[in-house]
């Protein structure tokens, strides 16, 4: 039973790590970040980092690492991809973030934490971080599902992205449960709550695409799986 839910938590945590990829694509193509941010992606590989941390260092945990092995090298990539399409001033402001986080604190953490502490110490201190950096990433819809409420529509909420979120929480809840992790169980039961709560919301304010909407497929796609963020150029645009 605890196979069978590890081996289905990594598909479907590998399915998040690679829903990105069509906005990359989207990026590659248009060869500009347009309004697309990079501190989602600078996040998430920060988070996938601990995760790799903690599979390593606590004991049979050999997948919890290999799947956010694979996860961060997508991150890697996702980040490379936007260095190289950003403004200049987007560029050099991802540089600065991505240099920060995704290489002076985790390497400053584990080079201090391996120096310093026992084995013990190591996997609290990557659980705990991996805990506070898997909330923070399971709360980024909250936004999305503010606009369904306020304008009672799903327009900007992929139902597949929801469902597979939905089904890494509940996969990864059940293996906490039974290896009685609490640095697990604890951000993907939230996700598996919060995952409900868009299934819900999408079951309450669905309606059939009327023939009169002019909306793109690939607007219907970005939303919050795009992760589309205020403009760092001019927040005003992004109102109306």
């Amino acid at each position: 039973m605890i196979s069978l839910s590890f081996y289905e938590g990594n598909l479907t945590t590998g399915l998040v790590y690679l829903s990105p990829a069509k906005t990359f694509w989207h990026i590659v193509q248009r060869r500009s970040t347009e309004e697309f941010e990079s501190i989602p992606y600078i996040s998430k590989l920060l988070n996938a980092y601990f995760w790799v941390w903690y599979g390593i260092v606590k004991p049979n945990s050999v997948l919890v690492a290999s799947v956010n092995g694979f996860g961060a090298a997508l991150e890697i990539i996702y980040v490379i991809i936007f260095l190289i399409f950003a403004p200049p001033m987007m560029r050099g402001r991802t540089a600065v973030l991505a240099g920060v986080c995704d290489v002076v604190f985790p390497g400053t953490t584990v080079l201090v934490t391996q120096i310093f502490f026992d084995r013990d110490v190591q996997i609290k201190v990557s659980g705990f971080l991996s805990l506070c950096f898997s909330m923070v990433a399971y709360s980024s819809p909250l936004s999305a599902m503010k606009t369904v409420v306020a304008t009672k529509s799903v327009e900007y909420m992929p139902f597949l992205l929801s469902f597979i979120l939905f089904i890494n929480g509940a996969v990864w809840t059940v293996y906490a449960v039974l290896t009685k992790d609490l640095f697990i169980g604890i951000p993907n039961g939230s996700g598996f709550i919060l995952g409900t709560a868009q299934l819900v919301l999408y079951a309450m304010y669905w309606k059939p695409k009327s023939s009169s909407m002019k909306i793109s497929d690939d607007a219907l796609e970005d939303g919050w799986q795009h992760e589309r963020l205020i403009s760092a150029d001019n927040p005003e645009k992004r109102e109306g």
